[in-house]
């Protein structure tokens, strides 16, 4: 940069110049994200133009990428012997031109199983949960049963099966009034 600005060259008219204080970086599986080094903050899209990119293609021959400490991603040159910081396909990116969400499309990622079931009732239904002693499932299995069906736990281990209940009971009867039943059954697959 410095020599670039030593020959007048380091103000350019291009849109994916980045302002000051902002770094072009990548992702391990090849998106391209933006560090605001002002602010200390990160983010998916580009200050300028707000598009998101990706890396196209895979590293040039001799390249490998590697992963340190902190776990930020850096690159081994291993024919000239340097290593970098900087993704050698930047260069190379292409516009991620995600379709426009619809308007019913109201989710995404990190959207949970209570907020995508929040107002809907189910009492009534029965809803079968695999894997409903950890994880996904269980969440899954949790937001059913606050929302009013009748569950069915199919996990593979009943002691565990039997905890994760427990803890949905539990609760159950803190969201609920003590009028209210919650129904849920284990069956072991």
């Amino acid at each position: 940069m410095a020599a670039l600005r030593y020959a007048g060259l380091d103000d350019t008219d291009s849109e994916d110049e980045l302002p000051p204080g902002w770094e072009q970086r990548t992702t391990k599986d090849g998106w391209v994200y933006y560090a605001n080094h002002t602010e200390e903050k990160t983010q998916w899209e580009h200050p300028k133009t707000g598009k998101r990119k990706r890396i196209a293609g895979d590293l040039p021959y001799g390249w490998e990428q590697e992963t340190d400490e902190n776990g930020q991603v850096f690159f081994v040159d291993h024919i000239n012997k340097r290593t970098t910081y900087l993704d050698p396909r930047l260069a190379f990116t292409v516009d991620d031109n995600p379709t426009k969400p619809t308007s019913r499309q109201r989710y995404d990622s990190s959207t949970t199983a209570m907020e995508i079931l929040q107002g809907r009732d189910f009492t009534g239904q029965v809803v079968v949960v695999t894997g409903a002693n950890s994880g996904i499932g269980f969440e899954t299995a949790k937001s059913f049963a606050l929302h009013g069906a009748h569950v069915i736990l199919a996990c593979r281990n009943m002691t565990r099966a039997n905890e994760a209940v427990s803890r949905i009971l539990g609760e159950w009867k803190t969201k609920h009034p003590p009028r209210k039943q919650c129904r849920i059954k284990v069956f072991n697959h």
